[in-house]
């Protein structure tokens, strides 16, 4: 061969780069380390693996399904979850299910521990770890034990003018009071009216303590010399006697209350108060409550298989008092906050840039006690019971710098809003995260609201929310939602978290083949989670988009003269961009984490001491750029970093597909003389069907056409709704999940005569909507209180409870939230292809 004309050839490129791959003799090979990328990419270690928010639906939970669940995700690949024991329905305020089959089941009670239990030795046995909520609900830190002394307090207070110069006078000072519903974020299910509401809580009215009383001159702004604390003066009824000096006075009595916040969204009878997070002896009263609870019922399960305890993001209302107050903030601030109570009333005391100050020193002090009594009370209590603190510590009255290091396993969170990324409160707890030299960040992933999740949710739109999450710095998945299946298998798509997506659970109709999904996010984490972040500034990444549709974003990690950058396409557009890594005299590798395979890029650039190279992007592509080997620089390309493929055979023609019955499908196969969305179907049960069917085909090779293809080719699908399993003459070829909806097999599963068999999964929506073109079974209640996305299950009916035939012979599913009626829109469904077998043209 001429190298030079070879070379001369070629005149775009650069700098080519090739690496000569031997082949050893296997007594030579050499395993990489367990801690390298190598190893962390093909073997994910169980740092990687994801959990799952476990939400066990107020009395709806048995021992049967929550064996089915945990072997469910372990088969799928995750290996941890964190229970909440919530209401029936969440709005997201809990409200119940009439005809509740197992109504003993109360959180934090004795049947329902007995269940806990349960769900730890199964998870000890599957080799699982398992955590608990602290307390009922997910929002924030209480429970029935709280008492309203030990609750979040809030300042009151009444005032009296009266007019001085007159002599001592007796006057009577009322009690404050205070709107007797509660002051919390969000209302709750009221078990004596059944409305969702600000309930009232009998405790507001009869639960007062005293601060001070204190006497002022009545006028806007009033100095600390001229106020007077006329406490001591007053009897426990609120009787004094004083003499006023001349003037218009104002006499203000302060106290406090409790603020009937109770935690949410929880069964009714488990919703106890919200405890005081700025007094000790309440947060230590909590926590010694919970870890007892835990200790007492799990025993030696505890800080082994159950290994940490949860406190989610923060969703209450600010508290303004709490018992120790006047004397932690002169400890803090210096001075005296006695005379500054006035502004809580509206008043101006030394000034407004006074009355400004001590506003913020309040502010100060409120956060400070968040730390050192919420946080650290919770750190250290969780610490000596052998328990890992999980929060999402944002939301809150106190600052991310101060509390994060607190905490053993930190949460972020994003959403799927309109199929986008959406994280909340995310880039404070990262910048935290990062300043206290953490590693892992995990977050509740993927929550859905109900306008995107209402059983319409696909493994491929949930890609690029999860990629731009990995970017922005999560390494840890922790799915929300998974949701305790209860029920026989034949009531599905079952339990809900009421209007809650993402529907990540057991029961989904692509649960199975989303294994490979599962897979990938393992991989990414564990990638992502090896080394340490590089941020990107002096240039680091830089890129210019070939297609200015696709959005790209990129993380690095390094350790050693090892650099891994993680690139991904957030958008669904295909397109190219030209990428620049400030990395150098390496060569650069391509690892796809959806296909788990590894390959050297050829063409690429290196000037100035860095990297470029032209990156081809599909849908919601995304890819590890590998820099760890030195390259031998020649004159010739082994391989282009990206080919084209050629076709070998386009499978046209009818296809025989299999529907399941069970769910509505035709009894017998269909032919399909086209691939056609099943939506469009004029057959009833095609266009409203959910869940599985298999399309066959049987196809010829040419021996001759046979023996010249390449040693791997593709069966390219063309387009797909939603997942599909690919078998090649009876053998797994594997899943396609997200483009480019192709996947590569050896040459050695074809012969001259095949088969090709494909299981198409679509989303559980059509069949929802199928079943509202009949008569009505099931009762139900509008959800009017958010976001108006549907109606929730007013009571579980005789022929559930009875286990009987369902009266609606042409419905199907049974769930206790309903998102459609009869004239929703269907989601588009089965194989449309064209489906091709294809290879790399060199």
């Amino acid at each position: 061969m001429n190298l030079q004309k070879t070379a001369a050839a070629l005149p775009l490129l650069l700098c080519i780069a090739f690496t000569a791959i031997a082949q050893p003799n296997k007594k030579n090979v050499v395993k990489p380390p367990a801690n390298s990328p190598e190893q962390l990419f093909l073997h994910p270690p169980e740092s990687a693996k994801p959990g799952v928010l476990w939400m066990w639906m107020g009395a709806n939970v048995s021992k049967a399904g929550i064996t089915k669940d945990l072997e469910a995700l372990k088969e799928e690949g995750f290996n941890n979850t964190t229970m909440l024991g919530l209401a029936d329905v969440t709005n997201p305020w809990g409200a119940p299910i009439d005809k509740d089959p197992t109504p003993e089941v109360i959180a934090w009670t004795e049947p329902w521990w007995a269940l806990v239990k349960h769900a730890a030795n199964e998870s000890k046995r599957l080799g699982m770890t398992m955590g608990l909520f602290n307390g009922a609900g997910y929002a924030t830190s209480g429970g029935v034990w709280i008492t309203p002394e030990l609750s979040m307090q809030q300042l009151s207070w009444s005032q009296k003018r009266i007019s001085g110069n007159s002599g001592k006078q007796k006057i009577e000072l009322d009690r404050p009071k205070v709107d007797p519903r509660s002051n919390a974020r969000f209302p709750t299910y009221n078990a004596k009216n059944g409305k969702i509401e600000m309930p009232e809580i009998p405790e507001r009215k009869t639960y007062y303590k005293d601060i001070a009383v204190l006497a002022m001159p009545a006028k806007d702004t009033v100095f600390k010399s001229s106020i007077i604390d006329l406490t001591p003066l007053m009897t426990p009824d609120g009787k004094l006697e004083w003499d006023a000096p001349e003037g218009n006075w104002v006499i203000y009595r302060f106290g406090h209350t409790t603020m009937g916040a109770a935690v949410q969204p929880a069964q009714w009878q488990a919703a106890g108060f919200e405890c005081d997070k700025m007094s000790p002896k309440a947060v230590e009263f909590h926590m010694d409550h919970v870890i007892g609870e835990i200790k007492r019922h799990l025993g030696p399960l505890v800080g082994n298989t159950v290994d940490h305890v949860y406190f989610d993001s923060y969703e209450e209302n600010d508290a303004t008092w709490t018992p120790k107050m006047r004397e932690e903030f002169a400890a803090r601030r210096g001075y005296d906050i006695l005379p500054y109570l006035a502004t809580f009333a509206g008043r101006t005391v030394e000034g407004r840039e006074q009355t400004d100050r001590f506003r913020n020193d309040f502010n100060n002090t409120v956060q400070d006690l968040y730390r050192d009594v919420y946080y650290i009370t919770i750190a250290k209590k969780l610490k000596a019971a052998g328990l890992n603190f999980q929060s999402e510590p944002y939301g809150g009255p106190w600052r991310s710098d101060e509390v994060v290091p607190l905490v053993s396993n930190v949460m972020g969170e994003f959403w799927t809003h309109d199929g986008t990324f959406a994280p909340y409160e995310l880039d404070g707890v990262i910048a935290s995260l990062r300043r206290s030299n953490q590693n892992i960040l995990a977050a509740e992933a993927f929550t859905g609201q109900p306008a995107d999740s209402k059983w319409s949710e696909t493994p491929a739109w949930l890609k690029p929310v999860g990629d731009e999450a990995f970017c922005a710095g999560v390494n840890k998945i922790i799915i929300h939602r998974f949701v305790q299946q209860p029920w026989d298998d034949k009531y599905k798509p079952g339990n809900a978290m009421g209007q809650w997506g993402t529907h990540f659970d057991r029961t989904q109709t692509w649960w199975k083949p989303a294994k490979a999904m599962v897979n990938y996010l393992q991989r990414c984490s564990a990638m992502l989670q090896w080394g340490h972040y590089v941020p990107n500034t002096l240039d680091d990444f830089g890129v210019r988009l070939g297609n200015m549709n696709i959005v790209l974003k990129e993380i690095h990690r390094k350790e050693n003269n090892t650099d891994v950058y993680f690139v991904a396409n957030t958008s669904h557009y295909p397109g190219n961009a030209d990428c620049t890594f400030n990395v150098a005299g390496l060569q650069p590798e391509l690892w796809d984490p959806v296909a788990g395979t590894m390959r050297d890029l050829n063409e690429f650039t290196q000037k100035d001491g860095k990297t470029s190279i032209t990156l081809k992007f599909d849908d919601a592509q995304s890819f590890f750029i590998v820099f760890r080997k030195p390259f031998v620089k020649l004159g010739f390309i082994q391989k282009a970093n990206f080919t084209a493929s050629k076709p070998v055979l386009s499978l046209d023609g009818p296809w025989i597909v299999k529907f399941d019955a069970a769910w509505g499908g035709p009894a017998t196969a269909v032919k399909f003389d086209e691939l056609t969305d099943w939506a469009a179907n004029a057959d009833k049960g095609i266009k409203y069907y959910s869940g599985t069917a298999v399309y066959s085909k049987t196809f010829n090779i040419p021996k001759d056409e046979l023996a010249k293809l390449n040693h791997t080719v593709y069966i390219n699908l063309g387009t797909v709704n939603c997942i599909a399993r690919v078998f090649i003459n009876n053998k797994d070829a594997g899943v396609v999940w997200t483009a480019p909806w192709r996947i590569a097999i050896p040459t050695t599963m074809l012969g001259t005569a095949n088969e090709i068999k494909i299981e198409v999964t679509n989303v559980w929506a059509n069949r929802l909507i199928g079943d509202e073109q009949e008569p009505a079974d099931m009762k139900w209640l509008p959800n009017m209180y958010m976001y108006n996305s549907g109606q929730y299950l007013k009571e579980f009916p005789d022929w559930f409870l009875k286990n009987e035939p369902r009266p609606s012979k042409g419905r199907y599913c049974f769930t206790t939230w309903n998102y459609f009626d009869s004239k929703s829109k269907l989601s588009p469904s089965g194989l449309l292809g064209p489906v091709k077998i294809e290879e790399d043209a060199f």
